[in-house]
């Protein structure tokens, strides 16, 4: 059963790191606070971070997609890096392996938009799901690719989020948000 989040007062995001180095202590993780800077700096609505970090590991990646999800109730849940083409890059297969129903949309969106700044941006594999009443949006690992990225498909994350049944949430910091008008929300239920 699928359970209606938009009567919570404060949504809450899932934030999830995923990186061999970072996870083991041998590097700092900069895309999970990159991640939750840009959130801060664009959302006008009270919502709550839930913070991981998780190694290249597509079981663990899985598991803690499930737990946010399912068990955190998370509204919304952005991963940050591997989402390249080494052999170690599987958070999109995760991400495909846990979803209900997949959004190419936002993955092609931030690709044009990343191209824009690097050509090596056609090799990134950013993808978003929807799991339950939870969307799932795969983001580069790099800082200045997270804010492009995110900034590009933020403006159709509140609008999803209601078509899903997740928390209400509205953007503010320069983005502006599209809801169209008269479009029928799911049920309360």
């Amino acid at each position: 059963m699928t359970t209606d989040h938009r009567s919570r007062q404060a949504a809450r995001i899932g934030i999830v790191t995923v990186s061999d180095r970072a996870s083991a202590g041998a590097y700092v993780d900069r895309g999970g606070p990159a991640v939750e800077a840009f959130l801060h700096a664009h959302l006008a609505t009270p919502w709550t971070p839930v913070l991981r970090l998780v190694p290249d590991d597509r079981a663990a990646i899985e598991a803690v997609l499930i737990e946010l999800c399912d068990g955190e109730r998370c509204d919304l849940v952005v991963t940050t890096g591997g989402t390249g083409p080494s052999p170690r890059d599987v958070t999109p297969e995760a991400t495909h392996a846990i979803g209900h129903k997949e959004l190419p949309g936002f993955g092609e969106l931030m690709r044009d938009v990343s191209l824009r700044v690097v050509p090596t941006a056609i090799l990134s594999r950013q993808t978003a799901v929807v799991r339950g009443t939870t969307l799932v949006v795969n983001l580069p690992g790099q800082p200045n690719a997270i804010a492009d990225c995110l900034g590009a498909v933020l403006p159709a994350i509140p609008y999803c989020l209601d078509l899903i049944g997740a928390a209400s949430i509205d953007i503010a910091g320069g983005i502006v948000a599209f809801r169209p008008g008269g479009v029928a929300l799911p049920a309360d239920g």
